[in-house]
């Protein structure tokens, strides 16, 4: 149970004053100060008191954090991302018992799915190339009806069985595709398969019963990577497993059904150099980029040029929703720390995520 919750939001958006009497009303000792920021923001305001970040007990952010003595009873942090890489080795969190770390997970499912589907099925559909038609007002038939492969029937290798995972092995259900499952830890049992993150109502696999199978860790990566994929999709943290875990010998593997990759999880999850090379070779069959390495890609990589490449600005998981997902992410976290119960989307330090 929490005595005196004093929560401190630094954000560059103010949440809705509705959300701010809502929480008021179900955490009735709850004080809270709101200080935006600008979205560029690289230091912590200055306007802050030191007496008020001393009575600081939970802090809603995204980039900016206080040292541990500035923030002495800060216990509770909620991150605006899914991603914690930026922060997790912060020596803030070197006692995750002292002060949890709760990610976003779950804010983003809905939209980063509907971005893995719309770019598999605009190349599957020759979209780009009709859209350099349409630019020099071009009709042009196609040779056969027989040019474009649909989704029926085709395999989805799911790299990362979080919210995101679960959300898009529905909708490639939904299409009639086949499930295979990767996560990097065993998911052995019926319960070990259950979601225990934040998601919307009736989104995504909570009872992780949409994979035909499930594979697990680094020892059985590449008997997954090589089970006939027509589309691998990336959703794994980025790790000091992860880090280059999609490199040559991967991509040699994936060159069996020349499978389409589609990264939304961070750049460094692919061997950049790797990628070039198995585009250069024909060992996939293109790939939907979200997040490179390097991030921002420079005007000059080689990765623009490929026409089987479609690259966007880190933006999948952009929805006018975004903040109001991550809202109600907060209240549950605070209510529950009120209740004296645990944390969902709480940060295993020993795992990274």
């Amino acid at each position: 149970m929490v005595s005196q919750e004093v929560l401190l939001i630094l954000m560059p958006w103010t949440p809705p004053a509705e959300w701010v009497s809502s929480l008021i009303k179900s955490i009735p000792n709850i004080r809270i100060e709101i200080y935006q920021i600008d979205r560029s923001a690289a230091e912590l305001p200055t306007e802050i008191s030191p007496e008020l970040w001393k009575d600081i007990t939970s802090l809603f952010t995204w980039k900016l954090f206080p040292t541990k003595d500035l923030a002495p009873n800060l216990r509770y942090v909620q991150l605006l991302s899914a991603g914690c890489n930026h922060a997790s080795e912060l020596p803030l969190f070197e006692d995750t018992n002292k002060v949890a770390l709760c990610t976003a997970n779950g804010v983003h499912p809905p939209q980063i799915t509907e971005w893995v589907f719309m770019t598999f099925l605009a190349f599957q559909h020759h979209l780009p190339q009709y859209l350099d038609y349409q630019k020099v007002g071009k009709w042009v038939d196609p040779v056969s009806d027989e040019d474009t492969e649909d989704a029926v029937g085709l395999r989805v290798g799911i790299m990362g069985y979080g919210s995101i995972g679960r959300q898009c092995a529905r909708v490639a259900k939904a299409f009639g595709m086949d499930v295979y499952a990767f996560t990097m830890r065993p998911r052995v049992t019926p319960a070990s398969r259950k979601a225990h993150a934040f998601s919307e109502p009736g989104l995504g696999d909570a009872g992780g019963e949409f994979p035909s199978r499930w594979f697990w860790g680094k020892d059985q990566l590449n008997e997954f990577l090589s089970s006939d994929l027509d589309l691998l999709v990336i959703t794994v943290p980025l790790t000091r497993e992860t880090r280059g875990i999609i490199s040559r010998e991967q991509f040699a593997l994936l060159s069996k059904k020349k499978t389409y990759v589609s990264n939304i999880a961070r750049g460094a999850v692919i061997n950049t150099e790797d990628l070039v090379a198995a585009l250069e070779a024909g060992q996939i069959r293109g790939a939907a980029l979200d997040v490179t390495d390097p991030e921002p890609l420079p005007a000059d990589h080689k990765l623009w040029g490929y026409k089987n490449v479609i690259i966007t600005p880190h933006c999948s998981g952009n929805s006018t929703q975004y903040n109001e997902r991550a809202l109600k992410i907060l209240s549950s976290n605070l209510e529950r720390r009120a209740q004296g119960q645990g944390l969902i989307n709480q940060v295993d330090k020993a795992l990274g995520y």
